[in-house]
């Protein structure tokens, strides 16, 4: 089998930013001619930063998922809502496409990320060249949905402004939205921090 030379051997630098592919420069910290941000053969402690960021956001996804997202103040009593309680309400009052909006985007969708990074992080961390573009794909996904797992965040600001403006209820964010925020931070961190560039490097050597 032919084998191509790598950009890397090629010495062409790629900015991750704007696309933009230029010569290796001299300097330890090299700038990208048009966007001015930096660059590298790879990024610096790209593994180590996404494995750290990825073990943060699945501790954290326990309590937003077990602690309540909202309470809920009226003349009738105190409530606290989980996300799961959410979806089974919805479910209740027969919302069932919102239901399973909302259980996609704000517990099956955080998951499915967690579990795609964790296993781009070991097959890089083992050096494997196997299903290399079935790899890339996967990470191209976890970035694609990535901004879609607020969903239940929007949802809850969204409440505590009508209900707040109609002075029916009072309603406040419980500590499972903001683990829940930081779950979503931390994965999207995560996916920034890994280099997609380390997927190839071992086929590249087998090659």
């Amino acid at each position: 089998m032919k084998r191509f030379a790598t950009g890397q051997e090629r010495g062409l630098l790629l900015c991750t930013r704007c696309g933009k592919i230029s010569r290796a420069f001299q300097s330890p910290r090299a700038l990208c001619p048009r966007c001015a941000a930096p660059v590298s053969f790879r990024k610096p402690q790209s593994l180590a930063r996404s494995s750290a960021l990825v073990l943060a956001a699945a501790i954290l996804y326990l309590p937003a998922n077990l602690l309540p997202v909202m309470h809920t103040s009226t003349i009738f009593g105190d409530e606290e809502d989980t996300i799961m309680s959410g979806v089974l309400a919805l479910l209740h009052s027969g919302s069932w496409p919102l239901a399973a909006l909302v259980f996609f985007a704000s517990i099956f969708v955080p998951m499915m990320k967690l579990i795609a990074m964790s296993l781009l992080i070991v097959s890089v961390h083992r050096g494997s060249s196997k299903h290399t573009r079935q790899r890339a794909l996967l990470f191209r996904l976890v970035e694609f949905i990535g901004r879609w797992s607020m969903l239940d965040v929007y949802v809850i600001a969204l409440l505590v402004a009508l209900v707040q403006i109609q002075s029916l209820a009072s309603i406040r964010v419980g500590a499972g939205a903001f683990a829940f925020g930081a779950v979503v931070v931390l994965t999207m961190c995560a996916a920034q921090s890994f280099d997609e560039r380390l997927i190839w490097d071992r086929q590249v050597e087998d090659e």
